[in-house]
């Protein structure tokens, strides 16, 4: 596998697909299974409120994994991911409602770092309900 953007054919300012990730109460029950991570701040309404959140929140893990997404599915191959880093500025907040939260994310180039090495750093927005979640959140990818 290997990425299918050319790195001769992006530019600083291009633009990637923005997506929006739902997230319910059984997404964070599915995820603590996968991570091992039962912190019962992400699926115990009463102990979560208990310790001064507003309800149930998703794993840092999993934001920043599903923020991501529209990185590795713009370049068509995970692998293509060198670095990414983010800092958590606001959790998402998951309401037993039977609708849950939403992740929106978009994403720009924002510079070409190496054109022996093809690689160009992705600048990430994530948001939930209108407050960003992510700040400093940027990825390095290596284009074909």
């Amino acid at each position: 596998m290997g990425a299918r953007i050319a790195y001769a054919d992006v530019e600083v300012g291009t633009e990637l697909p923005a997506q929006r990730f739902p997230v319910t109460r059984e997404t964070l029950v599915r995820y603590a299974g996968a991570s091992g991570d039962f912190n019962p701040i992400h699926w115990n309404e009463r102990f979560a409120k208990e310790v001064d959140l507003p309800d149930v929140i998703a794993h840092g893990m999993f934001t920043m994994a599903e923020a991501v997404r529209v990185v590795t599915d713009w370049t068509g191959d995970p692998g293509a991911l060198v670095d990414y880093g983010v800092r958590f500025t606001k959790p998402v907040v998951v309401p037993d409602d039977g609708k849950g939260a939403e992740i929106e994310v978009s994403a720009k180039v924002a510079a070409k770092l190496d054109d022996d090495a093809r690689t160009v750093r992705v600048d990430l927005t994530a948001t939930s309900a209108g407050q960003k979640v992510l700040g400093m959140s940027r990825a390095v990818v290596r284009l074909a």
